[in-house]
């Protein structure tokens, strides 16, 4: 069972996305939370994943990621947000955050992405990045360069860097592509070095910018 905790200064949030992530058969959210008593639940509960409201009044989503981030058993963390000019977003993406998700991601969608990071995978809602991409033209600049390297990618890693796109885990990838834990592990290593990224989520992004994940089989 996946433990989840959900914090989040909107009770709408909270117990809408309690709703569906237990109505699922291997989700349960055992904590929720609208500010700083977050701590306190997530200590107690030791949830498997936590969605993070990145932006609270209370208290700062980036403030509690710094904290959960020094736990010795931290969760996977996704930020959430409702992207309306939201300038934090990068900054969580590089203080620990496996991803982040709009509010109002899909029912059907959220239960996946919760097993995906719980799993170990990153998390991209694919139209929250396009408006990360849009705005802040800056990332976009940044990212091209970076496009540019996966050109550089032998055919097995661009294999395996879709599926860190898809959100996920290693050995998930070694699944579906028939390799060791250790082979996708170097695979994944490689790549990073190559694309001159320093986690999986900003390879996702990568990806994404280099069109990777639109090159998908549609039947997959």
């Amino acid at each position: 069972m996946i433990r989840v905790v959900i914090v989040d200064d909107e009770a709408l949030v909270r117990s809408g996305f309690t709703m569906i992530l237990n109505a699922t058969d291997d989700i349960r959210v055992v904590g929720t939370a609208s500010g700083i008593e977050a701590l306190d639940v997530i200590k107690a509960e030791k949830p498997d994943v936590l969605l993070l409201d990145i932006r609270m009044p209370q208290v700062d989503g980036l403030t509690l990621l710094g904290i959960v981030s020094t736990m010795p058993e931290r969760p996977a963390v996704a930020m959430l947000t409702t992207f309306d000019a939201d300038e934090y977003i990068m900054t969580a993406l590089g203080s620990g955050a496996s991803g982040f998700l709009l509010k109002d991601t899909e029912p059907e969608q959220l239960g996946q992405y919760v097993r995906a990071l719980a799993a170990g995978g990153v998390v991209l809602s694919p139209r929250a990045s396009r408006t990360l991409l849009d705005t802040h033209p800056g990332l976009g600049a940044a990212l091209d360069e970076e496009a540019e390297r996966v050109g550089t990618l032998t055919d097995r890693e661009r294999q395996v860097l879709v599926l860190v796109a898809e959100g996920l885990s290693n050995a998930d990838i070694g699944a579906r592509l028939y390799l060791g834990a250790g082979t996708v592990k170097d695979h994944v290593s490689a790549i990073l070095a190559k694309l001159g990224v320093a986690s999986r989520v900003q390879a996702a992004l990568a990806a994404q910018r280099a069109g990777l994940l639109d090159e998908r089989p549609s039947d997959r």
